[in-house]
């Protein structure tokens, strides 16, 4: 009993070691599945390298993991180096870990509890050799439960939580909750990212609203948090997820990608 409380003893202040190195750990959060969180999480991060920041995205969406498919490394696994573990080097500047990239069968299901989840997650941030970084992006599974809550309860100290959500009221719902869950541990929430806000017309150029529009920027202003922006749907952004393309590296003229841009842009300034 007595080694066990030492190895954790150690392990959180590996954690602790670990984290200070890293200016901001921003977490990506969203109250439900489907509004397109990780790939704002993907996107955000790759934006962030090639402005010439140093960046790592770690997945902690253990049931879920699509962050090595979107990024186009499902293939590569991590190994272990200078007694931690290395993580997957995407591109200059940007480096990934996922529980993907640990050799699992992709189409076998992991059926953990969350004692279980919550050491794998605390593994990645005690353990992973991120060196020094500008920023960490968390991508969060949704809602507010074991992972989300492991994250939020480990950094405690993290920079805060990006919260995503399309339009509609029932996705609105439960940013609201989100926003509220990250407050109650103590999270400074960014800001509001409102996803699939709207579809170019590709015959007349119209926008289209599909599920509405507003809702996230309404939430913001009711719960006084940051609006950081509205991203529109484009087809172009599901067949880069698909190809593991990030699609803010490979279109720069849709008002998407200018979206994405913007948003960044105003992290960056308000963190540095």
């Amino acid at each position: 009993m007595e080694n066990t409380k030492i190895d954790q003893a150690e392990q959180e202040k590996r954690l602790k070691t670990k984290m200070s190195r890293i200016k901001n750990k921003i977490i990506v959060m969203s109250g439900k599945g489907g509004v397109g969180k990780t790939t704002v999480a993907v996107n955000m991060a790759n934006a962030l390298a090639v402005s010439g920041l140093k960046v790592g995205i770690l997945d902690t969406d253990i049931h879920g993991p699509n962050i090595a498919k979107m990024l186009g490394i499902e293939k590569k696994v991590l190994v272990g180096a200078d007694g931690g573990i290395a993580p997957v080097e995407v591109m200059p500047n940007l480096s990934a870990v996922s529980i993907a990239l640990t050799g699992y069968d992709p189409d076998q299901p992991i059926i953990w509890r969350g004692p279980l989840k919550m050491n794998v997650i605390k593994q990645f941030l005690s353990d992973v050799i991120w060196g020094d970084l500008d920023y960490l992006v968390i991508d969060s599974p949704p809602g507010t439960g074991d992972e989300p809550l492991s994250v939020c309860q480990l950094i405690p100290d993290a920079t805060g939580a990006v919260i995503v959500t399309t339009p509609q009221d029932v996705a609105v719902l439960d940013a609201r909750k989100t926003v509220l869950f990250a407050r109650q541990l103590n999270i400074p929430v960014l800001g509001i990212i409102e996803n699939m806000s709207g579809l170019s017309c590709p015959h007349c150029g119209k926008m289209i609203d599909l599920f509405k529009t507003g809702g996230g920027e309404r939430a913001a202003v009711e719960l006084k948090v940051p609006f950081l922006g509205k991203i529109p749907i484009e087809p172009e952004i599901v067949i880069s997820g698909d190809e593991g393309k990030p699609y803010i590296s490979r279109e720069k003229k849709t008002m998407a990608a200018a979206a994405i841009d913007d948003i960044i842009k105003k992290m960056i300034k308000t963190n540095g």
